[in-house]
């Protein structure tokens, strides 16, 4: 770490928990960012002025005057140009020493199942169950642990997948594959603009303590707030054995 970095990364040095230890842990670590949206756009940007030295970020669409509401990481001029690419843009305005991959694509199986092998984090920052099992799919098979959010309305809710623990459960023990859930979208639902920002911001904590290595993360545990009342509820998750996509892993 050079004088810079110690400079800019002092209070998280300040931090027992964290120390000089832990920033260098940050900054040897790579983070795989699926989504640059509401969700996306704050834990990209926590994540860059934290320090994690890497970030992929993949999102295949473009930057809309609707999204100016709560994605916070695009601006107007740059409406129309690609998301990953508007994302990394604002990142290397703030710390230009972090590498981002900035990928303008669909994240489908097979690109996935190369891109989280490659990762140290997967945030799941995405809005459809399709691309949601894929990338818990691709985290399970490299085990990976994967932090994921979901924001719609007023109500929001994060989990983490710690595929690494054969004890925990994954994405598809809560929501498995066969099941019909309705997929609601902002731009029929609406969504508050400050909920996306607070579900990120705790997508990017999560992240950061898990490459880190302090506290304790959200595995086994789903929170869901409800933001007109402002209050938080926990569930308790449990690995299903018979889970088409980490049934076989290990023995509870």
């Amino acid at each position: 770490m050079n004088d810079d970095q110690l400079l800019r990364y002092s209070r998280h040095i300040l931090l027992d928990e964290l120390d000089i230890a832990g920033q260098q842990r940050l900054l040897d670590s790579h983070a795989l960012v699926i989504g640059a949206g509401g969700l996306g756009s704050p834990v990209a940007l926590y994540l860059a002025t934290s320090g994690v030295g890497t970030l992929t970020i993949v999102d295949h669409d473009t930057v809309d005057l609707t999204n100016l509401q709560r994605q916070i990481a695009h601006d107007l001029s740059r409406v129309g140009q690609p998301k990953a690419a508007s994302a990394a843009r604002s990142i290397a305005a703030i710390n230009p020493d972090v590498r981002v991959h900035a990928l303008t694509e669909r994240a489908d199986a097979q690109r996935l199942d190369t891109l989280v092998a490659a990762a140290d984090v997967v945030l799941d920052c995405s809005d459809n169950f399709v691309t949601r099992h894929a990338v818990n799919a691709a985290c399970v098979a490299h085990r990976k642990p994967l932090v994921s959010g979901a924001a719609i309305g007023f109500d929001g809710q994060i989990s983490v997948y710690d595929t690494r623990d054969d004890t925990a459960p994954c994405y598809a023990c809560l929501f498995p594959p066969d099941a019909a859930f309705e997929e609601v979208a902002c731009s029929t639902m609406g969504v508050l603009a400050p909920l996306v920002g607070i579900i990120g911001s705790m997508q990017a904590a999560e992240a950061l303590k898990l490459l880190a290595g302090i506290g304790s993360s959200l595995a086994g545990r789903l929170q869901m707030l409800d933001a007109r009342r402002m209050e938080w509820n926990e569930v308790r998750l449990s690995r299903q054995p018979h889970c088409p996509v980490c049934g076989q892993r290990g023995h509870a």
